[in-house]
């Protein structure tokens, strides 16, 4: 089996600056509630990503990711099992990242009576 670097938040983050490419593996909804505030991410879910690996640029680095790191390193394996050499999993994944204080995007949370009201709205 493929032995993939991890590498924490902050040092990926490092890198992202530098130009390595985070690709996010987590799902849409996933990605709507909270997602990474960089310009240059890729967002592949991991139930496609074997199809889309040839969309990853190979000679780049890439730093995988999703919500705790578990889906990223399966995500990275696939990615060096196609040529990849240059292949990271960003540790614990957006959980870490955030309680690191690194940049993240949050979709506001809303009341249940908004939502109630926004229900019976689309009703009427």
């Amino acid at each position: 089996m493929v032995q993939v670097k991890e590498v924490s938040p902050k040092n990926a983050y490092a890198m992202m600056k530098k130009g390595a490419l985070l690709v996010d593996v987590r799902t849409p909804h996933e990605i709507a509630r909270k997602s990474f505030d960089f310009p240059d991410i890729m967002e592949i879910p991991l139930s496609g990503f074997e199809q889309r690996v040839k969309e990853i640029p190979a000679k780049r680095k890439v730093i995988i990711a999703c919500r705790r790191g578990n889906r990223s390193l399966f995500a990275a394996r696939l990615l060096t099992n196609h040529g990849h050499h240059r292949v990271f999993n960003l540790e614990h994944g957006i959980i870490r990242w955030e309680k690191e204080g690194l940049p993240v995007k949050s979709r506001p949370k809303q009341s249940l009576l908004k939502k109630l009201q926004q229900m019976f709205s689309k009703r009427a």
